[in-house]
């Protein structure tokens, strides 16, 4: 890894540093706690029994023969649950959210939804219990195609929204005149596009555990990003107030956004532990991680541009489809961050967009990784080198002229701060010579004459955070122990990336403490300050900033009694190190702890800061340089080797930021080549739910990585600069990939996964 460092230069002892993650040993010798591995005594086991219709009424539920099963002690359906209309993603209410869910329904809506739930003294026993529920259904015409579900007679899948089996009202952004706008191209282009239903296939299957105590208080422990929203809609479906439902979750085996939801398991764990008056555990099997979990929104694009000869692009018109599946979840979310995403990358002054999300009878589609900008920007990257190619000009050469620039409005509305996008592109081509590359020697090796070698680019920005669709709020409350230790507590989860060790650094730089110095309490609702959760690679952005606000307030009521103590004003004194001395006199100095320490018979001071912090947006930049084999006999397509160039600010933990590109890029080198959810278009039956049938790439299948931060743009809004890191890595490999495919067979692919079946055809209709 390369790490440039255009921005400001200062003395960081922390901040900058690849310190030793504290949750490393506890996670590889298998001591850290994830909540299935919790036991509690007299604890149960509850299992949910999933529909095989996609579409269908429940005319009856027999629940009598699992009720006598022997171990069996509670069965629920959805005569017996509350029934209270919710929204499936917990976000605050000033977001986009689609309330059309109720715990169970008497209405299936695809296949697989919960209808039932067991609770049961074992796994084994509940599972056996499920079998024994009769259900009759009225089965109801289905439709799993967004295009058919908007059809006129299509049947309507919910009786709310705004109807047509629309999730929301169409997201329509205009800009400039765009009929001027194409009336002045040289060139207009047009084409559609399409991706696939990738999973996040995070490592823990989503998992939870229900307890109720003798006040009547819910304590409960789940695998969530979001733990005070979890808290939120479960206290307001139950009827309970806050303080008596507390969450709990320590350690996360991933996310990737799909950890947002409050699933119907979660609900029906509380319910059935409520019912027996005993702890009741869930747990996913893989099959239902994928078949109840969250994937990413397939989507269609139609996507027409505008170019003048000289590369300038004049027009843009794009429509976007995403399938939002059988509820709402973060469709409109991702509608709208996707379809407003369209405005930029590439600056266009005539834009006219229009996003649509619909309901089809598919599983359940939500937050994922990239967020709706994945699926707007892989067609905006291919076109431009479509353009590039009839322009005569070198995709690099395009993509230089229209990259957005410092001052451009961004799709949040706000006028973008810093051009990291056109120095990450300048560099890279600068590193790999690119021109040289473009010319080199297309020959193929005589003694693997069917291989092909292509190079690509991909270009992306992301925002960290998700304002302005939601107003989001950061806290942070630090604590000075009298030993001269420091307790950060916060409300953010740590799904694995680390976020944990990055606000410790961020809160021992700011103090002016050693690190090993800080600890850090998160993870339960009781305890820590208010969280919105950990999403939209706003941990360190958001949190940090109120960290080090916290950390800043603290660090000052520290040197005011430090100066009482050493009799000089606080302006003459300093904090390092753990150290308090006097400017002056360096040799002159006190320990933190002695500060803290007993003055005029009190034992000790009691320093506590808060931080809270409400940002509006920063964008972080990235263009991927990928390389690729192709075996035309074959179809197989090799990712060989990846030169990422990434702008994110200020890097407080360059390690933790360097895997957290290399895990987007193996996980987007699987989007665009192997990874696709499939749903039998007939029946709506899930049809490669596990991780067999379900290709992931593999630790061999990794290329070579040279990742380069280059710290060009730093956003005045997080700590020393920082910005978000999580989602975009795995924006631009896709069309990387996609164009240096392209490079090197000459056909241009528009949709995501291209297959080796895919290949093989294209190859084929090309030398036809």
């Amino acid at each position: 890894m390369n790490v440039t460092t255009p921005i400001e230069q200062r003395d960081f002892k922390i901040v900058g540093k690849s310190v030793k993650r504290e949750d490393v040993v506890e996670k590889v010798t298998g001591d850290a706690q994830y909540t299935g591995d919790i036991k509690l005594p007299g604890m149960l086991h509850g299992k949910i029994k999933r529909a095989a219709i996609a579409h269908a009424r429940i005319k009856s539920i027999d629940v009598s023969k699992a009720l006598s099963y022997p171990g069996v002690k509670a069965v629920l359906t959805h005569e017996n649950v509350p029934r209270v209309l919710h929204y499936g993603s917990p976000h605050p209410r000033s977001a986009s959210c689609t309330k059309d869910q109720y715990i169970l329904d008497d209405k299936v809506r695809f296949w697989g939804e919960g209808v039932a739930a067991v609770a049961a003294i074992s796994e084994e026993i509940a599972d056996e219990a499920l079998d024994l529920i009769e259900v009759e259904y009225e089965a109801l015409p289905a439709v799993f195609e967004p295009e058919d579900a908007v059809l006129p007679d299509a049947p309507l899948i919910h009786d709310v929204g705004p109807g047509g089996n629309l999730v929301l009202d169409p997201v329509r952004v205009n800009r400039g005149d765009i009929e001027a706008g194409f009336a002045e191209a040289d060139l207009v282009l047009e084409g559609t596009f399409s991706g696939g239903r990738p999973h996040p296939a995070y490592m823990e299957p989503n998992v939870c555990i229900a307890d109720w105590d003798g006040s009547n208080k819910l304590t409960f422990w789940t695998s969530t990003q979001t733990s005070f929203m979890v808290r939120g809609i479960l206290a307001e479906v139950l009827g309970l107030p806050l303080t008596k439902v507390r969450v709990l979750v320590d350690h996360m085996g991933g996310g990737f956004g799909a950890k947002q939801d409050c699933f119907q398991h979660e609900f029906l764990c509380a319910l059935l532990a409520k019912e027996t008056r005993r702890p009741v555990k869930m747990e996913f099997t893989r099959h239902e991680t994928f078949v109840a979990g969250r994937a990413r929104h397939p989507c269609r694009i139609w996507l027409k541009q505008g170019f003048k000869n000289d590369g300038s692009l004049v027009a843009r018109d794009m429509k976007l489809v995403y399938d939002s599946g059988a509820y709402g979840s973060h469709g409109p979310g991702v509608t709208i961050v996707g379809t407003n995403a369209a405005t930029s990358l590439y600056r266009c002054e005539n834009v006219r967009l229009e996003g649509r999300c619909v309901y089809t009878n598919t599983p359940i589609n939500g937050a994922f990784r990239g967020y709706g900008v994945v699926q707007s920007y892989y067609a905006l990257d291919i076109q431009m080198d479509e353009a590039a190619e009839r322009l005569g000009m070198d995709p690099a050469e395009l993509k230089l002229k229209n990259v957005v620039r410092a001052g451009d409005i961004a799709p949040s509305g706000h006028p973008i701060l810093g051009h990291g996008l056109e120095i990450c592109l300048q560099h890279g081509l600068d590193v790999l010579d690119w021109k040289s590359l473009r010319n080199r020697d297309r020959t193929p090796d005589p003694k693997r004459p069917h291989m092909r070698k292509g190079w690509g680019i991909g270009c992306e920005m992301h925002g960290s955070s998700a304002y302005p669709g939601i107003k989001e709020q950061g806290n942070a409350t630090v604590k000075m122990n009298e030993d001269g230790t420091v307790t950060l507590l916060t409300g953010a989860a740590g799904l694995g990336t680390g976020a944990h060790t990055a606000l410790a650094q961020i809160v021992a730089e700011e103090l002016g403490v050693r690190f090993e110095d800080v600890g850090v309490i998160h993870g339960d609702t009781d305890v820590v300050p208010w969280d919105i959760g950990a999403f939209a690679s706003h941990t360190t952005y958001l949190v940090g900033t109120a960290a080090k606000m916290a950390a800043g307030k603290v660090r000052a009521a520290v040197l005011e009694r430090a100066a009482m103590k050493l009799q000089v004003a606080v302006e003459e004194i300093d904090l390092s190190e753990g150290k308090i001395f006097v400017i002056a006199e360096p040799g002159r100095f006190m320990t933190v702890a002695e500060a803290m320490g007993p003055s005029r018979g009190i034992p000790a001071a009691n320093i506590v800061g808060n931080g809270t912090y409400q940002p509006t947006k920063s964008y972080s930049f990235a263009v991927h340089f990928t390389e690729v084999d192709v075996d035309t006999e074959t179809g197989l397509v090799e990712v060989k080797r990846v030169v990422p160039v990434h702008d994110v600010g200020r890097v407080i933990h360059p390690i933790a930021a360097q895997g957290q590109i290399e895990g987007g890029i193996q996980q987007g080198i699987g989007h665009t080549l192997t990874e696709d959810y499939v749903i039998d278009k007939k029946t709506g039956r899930s049809l490669n739910a596990g991780l067999v049938d379900y290709k992931m790439p593999l630790s061999m299948d990794m290329p070579d990585i040279e990742t380069i931060i280059l710290q060009a743009a730093p956003d005045p809004g997080g700590p020393w600069g920082a910005k978000g890191v999580g989602e975009d890595p795995i924006i631009a490999i896709g069309p990387s990939i996609a164009n240096a495919i392209h490079d090197a067979i000459g056909v241009r692919f528009h949709h995501y996964p291209i297959t080796p079946e895919d290949i093989l055809k294209a190859l084929r209709e090309k030398n036809a």
